[in-house]
């Protein structure tokens, strides 16, 4: 017998974005605030799912694991005593579900001085369709960095 909930999840080979939490989809500094900006993606639409869910959770845990422990200052380190800001850049509006979901994170990290902002940037993928990987950036026009 399988009990879903302590199935292990794996992303699946090529993932991309809250697919895969393992993955930082992208990194920028935004030149208006100063915040070193941890981008995640969601390219699919949103569809109600706990599973999506819990892959956004999985991804938010991994980015802030990935700034509060130090990792991202390791990695960079220009980026030490920069604000954070966690970025949601998905193809479209998140649902109430998610919806709810980002106001607890908002609330949560908001204790350690962190922000949790959503950018809508697009048209959803085909179900099944690859996302390109990025390539480090959040592109020109963005509000990320400067144009």
């Amino acid at each position: 017998m399988s009990d879903s909930c302590c199935q292990t999840h794996s992303p699946a080979p090529g993932a991309f974005g809250i697919e895969n939490p393992r993955g930082l989809d992208a990194l920028a500094v935004d030149g208006e605030t100063g915040e070193a900006v941890l981008i995640m993606v969601e390219p699919r639409a949103w569809d109600g799912t706990e599973e999506r869910i819990f892959q956004l959770q999985e991804k938010v845990n991994a980015y802030l694991s990935f700034a509060l422990d130090g990792e991202m200052t390791d990695a960079f380190p220009h980026l030490a005593g920069k604000p954070v800001r966690l970025q949601l850049d998905c193809a479209v509006a998140p649902d109430p579900l998610v919806e709810q979901f980002i106001t607890a994170v908002r609330e949560h990290i908001a204790l350690q001085d962190m922000k949790f902002a959503v950018r809508i940037v697009g048209e959803p993928l085909p179900e099944g369709e690859a996302a390109a990987q990025d390539s480090g950036s959040c592109g020109t026009g963005c509000g990320c960095h400067p144009s």
